[in-house]
C-alpha cells in the first residue's frame, strides 16, 4: 500500500489571517505551506511520516506539491527515508490543478498501482483514530469485494452541515451517497467525511474517467477530492471507518486550537495515529 498527502495548495485564507495580525506572534508563519506549519513539537505533515512508518501501513510516502513550496518539501524530506516529492509545476492559486488531478498526477508519475492512502496534507485526527484499524477495516471491506474503498466520518452538529460533505450510509456503514454541504433539513445524516480515503487499486483507473468528464467544469467541481469521492461512490463500494473528530487548519483560529492540543493535551506522541 503507498500513501499519498496533498500539498499542492496555497493557504490562502490561513496566510491571510497571519499578514492581517498585527500582534507579531505568528510572522514566523508567513509564506509556510500549511503541511509544513510546526503543529506541537514537529512539522503538521511529520506527525503523518511518523504514523504512517510505525504502523506498517505503508511502504511508501509521495507528496504532491506545488512550486512556489518546492524548495521547502524538498528541504523537509531530507529528514526521511521513506517519501518522495513531486510538484504540480503551479505558482499560484489561480493555476491550481485541484486535488483530483494532482492525485491523478502522481498515480501516473510514480506508476501507481497499489491501494493508496490519501491524506490532506491539513488534516490531523483525534487520539482514538489509528491507521492500523484503518488497515484492518479496508482488509474487512476489501474481502467483500475488491473493488471497495474506504472513507472516514464523524458526527458533526447540525449547523456544521453547510461546511462538509456528509455521508448517508446503510447498516453496514456501506456509503449510499455524500451530499455536499447540505442545509441540516436536507439530509438526517450528521457523517461528515474528511480528506482521509483508501482508494482501492481498481479504482484509480476511474480518476482519468472523472477527469475527463470534467475536463470543461470549473475548478470548484474537480478541486476537493470529495467530489471524486462523491461520484465514485455510485460506481465502487464505499464503506466508513467511524472516528470521533479532526483538526483542520483552515484558518489561523483553527491552527492555534490545534498547535495548543498538541502541546499540552495530546497523551501519547510515540503511539499517536499509529
Amino acid at each position: 500500500m503507498k500513501a499519498l498527502i496533498l500539498a499542492a495548495g496555497y493557504g490562502t485564507r490561513l496566510q491571510r489571517d497571519v499578514l492581517a495580525d498585527t500582534t507579531g506572534r505568528f510572522a514566523d508563519l508567513a509564506h509556510v505551506a500549511k503541511p509544513l506549519l510546526p503543529v506541537g513539537r514537529c512539522p503538521l505533515s511529520s506527525h503523518w511520516i511518523h504514523a504512517l512508518t510505525v504502523s506498517g501501513s505503508v511502504d511508501t510516502i509521495y507528496v504532491v506539491t506545488n512550486a512556489l513550496y518546492l524548495r521547502a518539501f524538498e528541504e523537509w524530506a531530507t529528514n526521511f527515508t521513506n517519501v518522495q516529492i513531486l510538484s504540480d509545476q503551479t505558482t499560484s492559486n489561480d493555476e491550481r490543478l485541484g486535488a483530483v488531478a494532482c492525485l491523478q498526477l502522481a498515480v501516473k508519475h510514480f506508476n501507481i498501482e497499489d491501494h493508496v492512502i490519501v491524506i490532506g496534507g491539513d488534516t490531523l485526527f483525534k487520539e482514538d483514530f489509528s491507521l492500523r484499524k484503518v488497515k484492518e477495516r479496508f482488509s474487512d471491506v476489501q474481502s467483500k469485494c475488491e473493488d471497495s474503498c474506504l472513507v472516514l466520518s464523524y458526527q458533526c452538529k447540525d449547523e456544521e452541515t453547510q461546511k462538509y460533505g456528509i455521508l448517508e450510509a446503510d447498516t453496514d456503514l456501506r456509503v449510499l451517497c455524500m451530499k455536499e454541504k447540505p442545509l441540516p433539513s436536507e439530509t438526517k445524516s450528521r457523517r461528515a467525511c474528511p480528506c482521509f480515503y483508501v482508494f482501492s487499486k481498481r479504482s484509480l483507473p476511474l480518476l482519468d474517467t472523472f477527469l475527463e468528464e470534467k475536463k470543461d467544469a470549473p475548478i470548484t467541481e474537480k478541486d476537493a477530492p470529495g467530489n471524486f469521492v462523491s461520484w465514485l461512490i455510485p460506481r465502487k463500494p464505499v464503506y466508513i471507518q467511524e472516528i470521533s473528530g479532526r483538526f483542520d487548519v483552515g484558518n489561523l483560529p483553527s491552527y492555534v486550537e490545534c498547535d495548543l492540543y498538541f502541546k499540552e493535551k495530546l497523551q501519547d506522541i510515540e503511539s499517536y495515529m499509529v
